[in-house]
């Protein structure tokens, strides 16, 4: 089974194949199946809201995803790469090349800029100090922050901090982000606001988004709604 289970809108290209992807755990002498044969495809330009209850699956789906983690059996392939073929060192280099990473407490350090904590993607690349000033110049201009640059994490509000993160996430251009509870830690009205710049994201810029969140709301901002339990899509 291919999952596609509310599709909002037509998208474009395959980007993410995974099939029959099981993930599981050594608990002591006891094996701990998280994922189980699980089929799915994500098409470029599409944004993704995985929901289900705590255990399901979805984080564990989402490292995958990421490059973090690895499948314990079935084919895992992002933009024509396989994931599952590849070592630490080698999925390593790949995640820094092709995913943004936005989590729910921002993971900014706290005793560096805006403009410094949004190039610490590029740090990892070839870039020159100008080109790299360049990216991340044009990467808070799309969150609507290029006047907040100079100012460190304590001295903005939730939202601010976690439009910086999304900026981080952008900075190097990559194939696709990942976002796990973004909203989870702001208020309802803060929280349309980042939905709303990811929606933009999407549709303004093409950004292939997946997204794991426990809310209904977040999740109708999204083209496509699956459901996920005990490993499975449902």
């Amino acid at each position: 089974m291919t999952a596609q289970a509310v599709n909002k809108s037509a998208i474009g290209s395959t980007l993410v194949e995974l099939k029959s992807i099981s993930k599981h755990y050594r608990k002591g002498k006891e094996k701990v199946n998280v994922l189980n044969e699980l089929n799915l495809t994500i098409n470029r330009g599409d944004f993704l809201a995985l929901m289900g209850p705590s255990g399901s699956g979805k984080t564990t789906l989402l490292n995958l995803l990421g490059g973090l983690d690895k499948p314990s059996s079935g084919e895992l392939i992002i933009g024509g790469a396989r994931l599952d073929q590849m070592s630490n060192s080698q999925l390593t280099r790949w995640r820094a090349q092709n995913v943004g990473f936005i989590f729910q407490f921002y993971n900014l350090m706290p005793v560096l800029t805006a403009e410094k904590n949004v190039e610490l993607p590029l740090l990892l690349t070839n870039l020159s100090s100008a080109q790299r000033k360049k990216h991340v110049a044009a990467a808070l201009s799309l969150v609507g922050l290029s006047e907040r640059a100079d100012h460190y994490p304590n001295e903005l509000s939730g939202g601010q901090e976690q439009r910086v993160a999304i900026a981080r996430a952008l900075v190097s251009d990559p194939q696709i982000l990942l976002c796990d509870e973004p909203t989870g830690d702001l208020d309802r009205t803060t929280a349309d606001e980042i939905l709303n710049l990811l929606q933009t994201l999407n549709q303004q810029q093409g950004k292939t988004i997946v997204m794991v969140t426990h809310d209904p709301r977040a999740a109708d901002h999204a083209k496509t709604i699956l459901n996920m339990d005990k490993g499975r899509l449902v």
